[in-house]
């Protein structure tokens, strides 16, 4: 492969497999979109590693060798594979911390279990490590960095992360796995055996209408601490957007859980 067949192939990682976040950094100066594309396919890359495992310890191994993809990055030989090259260059090109990047690798071991959250401040610290480090990560790539900025990326990783668990919740089921708290479906005598065999669609709709709150109070408080960050930051926040159009299409009559 040639350099430039290598950039193209991680843009149409990102494109095929987290089109939204694509879109968002188009969005972004063009100066920083390579570096945000690669850490945006390394997150896709992550993410998908469950549809592509048959038992959850062949998913841990691909865990690992992200794991160690990232250790080798800044060494002579680092791993070949396009989007671990692209992301070592963004890591060394805006000093990006690899304990950070790890602990995203490490979060993705609760979506090979598939067994929920036991309640919702577990959920939260699952996605303050992945969809909130994300956010921090991709404002740094813009070039801010600092506690105001992280507080808004847990936000917004909160809003972003509870609207797409909650757009791929069929999916999930169907791939016999509940990524939601636990403690909120005991609260609405939802089991678990009936939720996985697709009998529990009208029974979950207070579910996501308490879920749904949650999302918009995090939506809110991202948007309000983004006002108070460096203007070149923004762009990086830009899939804040998409939260209540997707709210809107979820709380439809018409729409099947």
């Amino acid at each position: 492969m040639t350099i430039r067949d290598d950039i193209r192939s991680v843009f149409e990682s990102v494109r095929t497999h987290d089109p939204d976040r694509y879109l968002s950094a188009l969005m972004a100066p063009r100066r920083v979109r390579g570096a945000l594309m690669a850490l945006y396919a390394f997150n896709a890359e992550l993410a998908r590693i469950p549809t592509l495992v048959s038992e959850s310890a062949l998913g841990e191994i691909r865990l690992q060798w992200w794991r160690d993809a990232v250790d080798q990055m800044g060494s002579p030989s680092p791993n070949g594979a396009p989007i671990a090259v692209a992301l070592d260059l963004a890591i060394t090109a805006y000093d990006l911390p690899r304990p950070l990047l790890i602990g995203m690798i490490d979060a993705r071991s609760a979506d090979l279990d598939g067994g929920g959250f036991p309640d919702l401040q577990a959920l939260k610290a699952y996605l303050y490590k992945s969809e909130g480090t994300l956010f921090a990560l991709g404002a740094q790539i813009m070039g801010v960095s600092d506690a105001k900025t992280s507080r808004a990326a847990n936000a917004a990783g909160l809003a972003i992360g509870l609207t797409n668990l909650l757009r791929m919740l069929a999916r999930d089921v169907a791939a016999g796995k509940v990524m939601l708290p636990l403690s909120i479906l005991d609260a609405h005598d939802i089991r678990l055996e009936r939720l996985l065999a697709g009998k529990s669609a009208d029974e979950l709709r207070p579910v996501l209408a308490e879920l749904a709150v949650e999302v918009r109070a995090a939506r809110d408080t991202a948007l309000q601490q983004i006002t108070g960050l460096d203007r070149v930051a923004r762009p990086a926040f830009a899939l804040l957007a998409l939260v209540e159009p997707y709210l809107k299409t979820l709380e439809r009559s018409d729409h099947t859980p």
